[in-house]
This record gives C-alpha cells, sequence and structure tokens, in this order.
C-alpha cells in the first residue's frame, strides 16, 4: 500500500500567511466622525459631532412611510428607483434649479448619497484616473476615490481672514490640479463641514476647467435647501455646457431629518447613469422600498417647508455661534449645511485630537477634530467641527458644559 502523504508542515517548510487585505484599505481609516458618536455614547457627552437631528421628522413623511409599509410596499422596488421617487426628484430638479430631467434615463435611487457617491465613482473611474477634491472634505471622498482605483488631488480652501466670512481657494491651484489624468472633480455645495457656499463666478471658473480638459463634475448637494443670509445654491448642472459632464447626488437625509432612511439618488445624462445603474445593481440592488414613496411624498412638500427648514437652522446658527465664541473658539460663519468650523489655538493644547478626546471626556461635549477632514493632519490640527442640527435644549446643554472651557 502506498504510504499517505501527510499534509502536515514542518517548521522548516512552514508558509507564511497569507496577505488577506486589499493594498486600498491601507491608505484610509474608519470614519473619525461616527467613532466621535461612539465616544460621545461612551461618555454621556452631548453630541455635536456627527451631523443627524435629535429632533422630529416631518409627520407627513412618517406616515407616508407608514402608509407604503401597510399596503404591502415591502419587497424590491425597481433596481434603479421607484417610479413615483424618480418622478418627483425629475420634477423638483426642475422647480428647484432649472434642469429638465428624464426620470426614466437618467436618475438612479441609491442607498443614500453616500452609494450614490462611490457608485458613480466605481462607474466612471479606472485605475490610474485622477478625482480632484476640495479640502477640508468630507471624509468618504478620498476612500471613495481611492476604492474606486483612481487618485485623489487635493486643493485647499482656506479659512476666512479676520474680517471675512469666505473660504477661498486658489485659481492657479486649482488648474494646476487638472492635467490628462484628470477624470472628474468632486464638488459638495453647501460645503461640510466648511459651510462654504460655491459662487456663481467659482462655479464657472470650475465648468471652464472641466470644459477644457474634458472633465467630469461630480456634485454632493445634500445640503441644498440649508442656506444662509440670503445666499443661493446653484447647481452646476445648470451651468452652459455642463448638464452632459455632470452628475448630481443628493439625497433625503439632511432635508427631511431622516439620516437613517438610506435614501439618495444621482442625476446624470443617460449614458452616465446606465453605468452607476450596473454598479447600483450590484452593489446594493436597490434602496428600502417604503421609504422610496414616503420620499415620493417627502419632495412634493410646499416651498414653505423649505423656507422654515432653512429658518429653523439659522436660529441654531445664531445660537450655537455666540456660545462657542464665548467659550474661546474662533468661529467660521457657515453660509450653508449645518456646520461651524472653528479654530482651537487659543486653548494651547498641542493638537485637534487632543483636545477632542478633552473635550468629550471632561467638558462633556463631542465634536470632531479638524485633521479628519484634510489629507495632512496637520492642516486641521488646530480645527474642530461642530454640529447644530440639534434641538435649541440640547445646543443650550453644550452651551453649558462648553462655559467651563477656559483659553491659556
Amino acid at each position: 500500500m502506498a504510504k499517505a502523504i501527510s499534509t502536515r508542515q514542518t517548521a522548516d517548510d512552514a508558509i507564511a500567511p497569507k496577505h488577506f487585505l486589499s493594498d486600498k484599505v491601507e491608505h484610509f481609516t474608519e470614519s473619525v466622525i461616527r467613532e466621535m458618536t461612539r465616544q460621545a455614547m461612551l461618555y454621556g457627552a452631548v453630541n455635536l459631532a456627527q451631523g443627524f437631528p435629535d429632533f422630529s421628522a416631518p409627520e407627513e413623511i412618517k406616515q407616508a412611510a407608514r402608509a407604503a409599509i401597510e399596503k404591502d410596499i415591502n419587497q424590491y422596488a425597481i433596481t434603479w428607483g421607484a417610479k413615483s421617487l424618480r418622478n418627483a426628484i425629475a420634477r423638483q430638479m426642475g422647480v428647484w434649479q432649472g434642469i429638465s430631467v428624464d426620470p426614466e434615463k437618467e436618475v438612479t435611487v441609491c442607498c443614500g448619497s453616500t452609494e450614490a457617491m462611490i457608485s458613480t465613482l466605481l462607474a466612471v473611474c479606472n485605475v490610474g484616473d485622477e478625482v480632484v477634491v476640495f479640502e477640508p472634505f468630507y471624509e468618504n471622498y478620498g476612500p471613495d476615490s481611492i476604492l474606486s482605483g483612481a487618485r485623489p488631488r487635493f486643493v485647499k480652501l482656506r479659512p476666512p481672514a479676520q474680517g471675512s466670512e469666505e473660504w477661498m481657494f486658489d485659481e492657479k491651484e486649482l488648474r494646476h490640479a487638472f492635467d490628462r489624468h484628470t477624470k472628474a472633480i468632486v464638488l459638495n455645495t453647501p460645503n461640510n463641514p466648511t459651510g462654504k457656499v460655491f459662487t456663481r463666478s467659482e462655479l464657472e471658473l470650475i465648468s471652464d476647467l472641466c470644459l477644457e480638459f474634458d472633465v467630469l463634475a461630480i456634485t454632493d448637494e445634500i445640503y441644498e435647501h440649508i442656506l444662509y443670509d440670503g445666499t443661493k445654491h446653484i447647481s452646476m448642472a445648470a451651468l452652459d455646457g455642463m448638464r452632459e459632464r455632470t452628475v448630481t447626488i443628493n439625497g433625503m437625509s439632511k432635508t427631511y431629518s431622516v439620516t437613517g432612511w438610506r435614501v439618495g439618488w444621482a442625476v446624470a445624462p443617460e449614458p452616465i447613469t446606465n453605468a452607476i445603474r450596473k454598479v447600483h445593481d450590484f452593489l446594493t440592488v436597490g434602496a428600502p422600498a417604503p421609504l422610496q414613496e414616503a420620499g415620493a411624498a417627502a419632495l412634493s412638500l410646499p416651498p414653505e417647508y423649505y423656507a422654515k427648514l432653512a429658518e429653523g437652522y439659522r436660529t441654531r446658527r445664531n445660537h450655537l455661534v455666540p456660545a462657542l465664541e464665548a467659550a474661546g473658539f474662533r468661529c467660521f460663519r457657515p453660509r450653508g449645511a449645518y456646520y461651524v468650523m472653528t479654530d482651537i489655538s487659543r486653548f494651547g493644547l498641542a493638537n485637534d485630537i487632543e483636545f477632542v478626546n478633552y473635550l468629550v471626556k471632561e467638558v462633556g461635549v463631542a465634536a470632531v477634530p479638524g485633521s479628519s477632514f484634510y489629507r495632512d493632519p496637520r492642516d486641521g490640527a488646530q480645527q474642530v467641527r461642530f454640529a447644530f442640527c440639534k434641538k435649541l435644549e440640547t445646543l443650550d446643554a453644550a452651551a453649558a458644559k462648553l462655559a467651563k472651557l477656559r483659553p491659556r
């Protein structure tokens, strides 16, 4: 009888462990924003870190969701989105931005704007492509670019100088970021974390570069209705020559205070939409069916709803900013979205990480370290972001705790 071959390895011929992990994940960390929420829960702190409201969503859309469930709209919707919601998205793009959209060929409903962004980048990017991103940036954009095989190229938004409220970029620096490898630019307006709302002249400069270098614009417009001080939101797709080279990303989370519903969308020309739909189909199949029906109801709310929304957030901004300034922060007053970036240099701590750890553990308020919004952590080492999408009593509770801080 032949001798059985032993599969046991000796110390001499042991094989080194396999490298199981993708190289891609070595280039980014888990979400710092969501980690700060966990820290807030651990220490019982007031959570001004993560951007979710602690107040109720509109009753009309909650009732629409309940009604959809009762009607047994609980199975898969059409992969790229329920017809009622796609129709509502197309209608509102026309009302809000004057953009004509075909709901059958140009809209893809996703599991939140987060999935809409990664589905878009996976659909359009190849290895070796470059994606231009303004920094400070929402923390997903860099990892999304890397996961899609592209390389992010960052262009700085510089904090407002004393006496100014505008975050500015250098035109020469932006132009230098565009070359033959550039596939797309990601633009978030109103901007998270800065609150900057890009002006028409700034958007036209960006669109000129997109046309010159044959580049796609991918715009995250999730905060389009949260604007202050007479500021206007302009969609890139509404500018001359940009309709056929823009993907507009949006969603329900911020406008309707339903960040946990995960319903967002991408609006793009038909060829790009076809590619996004392919990726979306195999990435998540589809967004929650009953919540899509509620989304159609949400997008049918009257204009008064949006005016009240912006006014409510203006009140909250004006509630928190003076409290932060009284506590010793220098605040960069936002024009849109519901965050305020601050300078912490008066407090004398080594960096933003040390500061937010002290803040959540000892003071009882959670915020986000500014370094998480930059490629080089040193650029945000003296900045911290606060979210004010909270009840006034929540902001008051945070203010009372922050009043214990003393600049050094």
